[in-house]
This record gives C-alpha cells, structure tokens and sequence, in this order.
C-alpha cells in the first residue's frame, strides 16, 4: 500500500526528474516514457500524479515559481533601502543563471515551445513573469520612484536580456553591465 509520504516523494522526484530532463533536453523533446524513467518510477505512476504532460509541464513551472519566490522573499528580507533591493535582484537572477546550469529561463524556454498564449505552459509563464514585474514595481513605488511602471519595464527588460545574453554567450558578467545601467535608471527616477 503506497503511503502518503510515498506519494509526495513520487511526486517529487517525477517534478525534479522533468526539471532535469527539460532543461537538459527540451519539453517537446522529452517523452513522458523518459520522465518516469529518469524518476524510477512506472508510466501507470506517472499519470497517477499528472493526467498529462501539459499538466506536469505546468507543475515543473509552478514549482520552480515556488522556489523563486522564496528566493525573492529571502534576498529582500536581507535589509536594504527598495532602490538597493531592485539591483538585489539582478545578483539574484546572475546567481540563477550560473545555478541553472546557463540553460536560459525555463519560462523563456516554455513559451518559446508552447506560442499559443492560451495554453496552460504559457498560462504559467505568464503567472511567473507578472509576478516578477509586480515584485520590481513594489520596489519603485516603495523607493517613491518616478513614473514607477515605465522604470519596470526598462528594468525587466535588462533583466530578462542579461539572462537571455548571459545563457547564449555562458557569460554572467553581463550581468554586472544591467546592473550598472539599472542603478543609472533607478538614480534618474529618484531625481526626476
């Protein structure tokens, strides 16, 4: 009789097992057959826990969305003014990259292989990327920035282009350069 600590790691390892099997090889290249395998676990298990790969793939980034955020909450709760903590972020992204093994943003990934904005992939590429605008657009307006919704669109767009650039070219450093041009952008907001 499979228990319900059985189940959660099950269910577990077949996260993590998709986590290193998408990055490694792609969603649309990797087969659930693949997934379950790579988990130790049957295919009759697998579709236990997700009625579809669709539903896995969305449970992969919902997942990883949790541990973002619980990386965002840790680096904001480490003090600082909000105009500090925006450029936090970006070390937080750079760490990412470096961590994830410089496969690019699994979300950048997912939407690229899922176009259709109302698939459930993209649906949760979605969720994942409003909340990291919502997190900068806290900090500006906490910071009493200028035109607070301009500043986060300029500041996520480095943001995703560092981590874009930095995958391609297996260079963090381009982090170092967003950073600069976003303490740039966030000094112009405080004075304007």
């Amino acid at each position: 009789m499979l228990t319900t600590r059985d189940f959660a790691a099950n269910h577990q390892r077949l996260i993590d097992a998709a986590s290193a099997l998408f990055f490694r090889d792609g969603i649309n290249a990797t087969g659930i057959a693949a997934v379950a395998e790579f988990a130790g676990v049957s295919k009759m298990t697998l579709y236990a826990h997700f009625t579809s790969k669709d539903e896995l793939i969305v449970a992969f980034l919902d997942k990883r969305n949790e541990r973002w955020e619980a990386a965002v909450q840790q680096t904001l709760g480490s003090g600082g003014t909000p105009a500090t903590q925006l450029l936090d972020l970006f070390d937080l992204h750079r760490q990412w990259l470096r961590e994830g093994g410089w496969r690019g943003c699994p979300y950048v990934n997912s939407a690229a292989e899922f176009p259709d904005r109302s698939h459930p992939v993209r649906l949760a590429v979605d969720r994942h990327k409003r909340g990291m605008k919502q997190h900068l657009l806290d900090l500006a307006e906490a910071a009493g920035l200028a035109n607070p919704r301009t500043l986060v669109r300029r500041l996520f767009m480095l943001l995703e282009g560092a981590f874009l650039t930095g995958a391609l070219e297996h260079d963090d450093s381009v982090f170092l350069i967003a950073k600069d041009l976003a303490a740039e952008l966030i000094d112009a907001a405080r004075s304007a």
